[in-house]
């Protein structure tokens, strides 16, 4: 085996040149040429008829039964459209592309939901707790409560004092009450009575013995009408005695009537004023439950707020994040797309193509026509002539 790394280059070139002759005599059906083309130019040995084969021999392309230059008139003539060579190429690539990204299957992002926030499970938790305030409440039906005990009561000592006022007022003396309210000096006072009546009897008895007379009817009328003087006196002393003992027993009836009178709407008062200072309180108790109650549930709303606001900042960054991730896993297609709308709307020139088929050609002509007819229409697609521009147009309506 020759190393063709010890081989100058002269040396190189007359290998080439045998290889060439010797590779190229290997060709079938007229096929007696090697030449570097593209897959352009590929495309068009085959639009004119080439094979597009596999040699069996050196395992290269052939295109052998493609229309060469001489022979007959055509018996079949076929004309091709295209577009412009480098417009079908980059179209083909972006298709290409477009087909690979369709392949390719996305691993989209899970469409995620921001769950409750510390703050909404504080205010859930709190309004799970109920009874809020029911403590004050409690205190204030308990002051109502004792309110109406009071009125009771004050009712109650308001009958009592005021019965036993009554009764009392009514009431007769006794003996031994109104021997109570007579003067302790009542009895001074007929000691008194007796002692002047007795000295004015000793100077009757002695005014009837100075006058010789005693013993006599005058001595008997002065004493009967002295005693009787005396027990007038003593009656009317008695007798007035016994109407301030009266009067004063009556007075101190008066009085502990009134007292009981005034104790018992004192109570009565004192009843109504601790019922009403337990109302008021109960009242003030009840609306203190009720604005505990409030404040609980403005706290419970004010967290609910709170705390949804946070789930809906977390949520839009969730979305921001998915979103973010689309955009990137679209990015492709979105160039893709880029790429297919700049192509519509840039130039689309077109080629004319025809390719005609003979009954029958010199296989040396045919080779040498292959070759000179890729070569002419490379160089048509190239210069654009006037007539194929105008023929184009045309076609494309333009």
């Amino acid at each position: 085996m020759i190393d063709i790394t010890k081989l100058n280059i002269k040396e190189k070139v007359e290998l080439l040149k045998a290889l060439y002759k010797d590779i190229a005599g290997k060709g079938i059906k007229g096929d007696t040429q090697l030449a570097h083309i593209n897959t352009f130019e590929a495309r068009i040995l085959k639009m004119y008829g080439g094979s597009g084969t596999i040699n069996p021999e050196t395992g290269l392309p052939q295109y052998f039964g493609g229309g060469g230059g001489g022979g007959s008139q055509p018996d079949v003539t076929t004309q091709y459209v295209r577009e412009a060579p480098g417009i079908e190429e980059r179209k083909l690539g972006l298709m290409d592309i477009a087909s690979s990204l369709a392949k390719t299957p996305l691993n989209l992002p899970a469409i995620q939901v921001q769950g409750l926030t510390g703050l909404e499970q504080q205010g859930i938790t709190q309004s799970g707790i109920t009874g809020v305030g029911a403590p004050t409440l409690q205190s204030g039906i308990g002051a109502i409560q004792g309110a109406q005990t009071a009125a009771g009561q004050g009712v109650g000592l308001a009958n009592l004092y005021g019965a036993g006022a009554v009764q009392t007022a009514a009431a007769d003396p006794t003996s031994t009450q109104f021997q109570n309210y007579f003067n302790p000096y009542q009895r001074y006072i007929t000691d008194e009575i007796n002692r002047q009546a007795q000295m004015q009897q000793n100077q009757i008895g002695a005014q009837a013995i100075q006058s010789g007379a005693f013993g006599g009817g005058r001595e008997g009328v002065q004493r009967a009408e002295l005693g009787g003087r005396t027990l007038q006196a003593i009656g009317q002393a008695q007798g007035t005695a016994f109407q301030n003992a009266l009067n004063a027993f009556q007075q101190n009836q008066a009085l502990q009537a009134q007292t009981g009178l005034q104790a018992g709407q004192l109570g009565l008062q004192g009843g109504q004023l601790q019922a009403q200072t337990g109302l008021q309180a109960g009242a003030q108790l009840g609306q203190l439950g009720q604005m505990q109650q409030g404040m609980a549930q403005s706290d419970i709303n004010q967290l609910m707020a709170a705390g949804g606001l946070q789930r809906q900042l977390g949520q839009q960054a969730i979305d921001a994040t998915r979103q973010t991730q689309l955009q990137q896993m679209y990015e492709p297609y979105q160039r893709a797309e880029f790429l297919k709308n700049i192509y519509a709307a840039g130039p689309t020139s077109q080629s004319a193509i025809t390719t005609t088929t003979s009954p029958g050609t010199n296989p040396l002509a045919q080779a040498a026509g292959a070759g000179l007819g890729a070569y002419a229409t490379y160089s048509a697609l190239q210069r654009q002539p006037a007539a194929v521009q105008t023929a184009v147009q045309a076609r494309s309506g333009v």
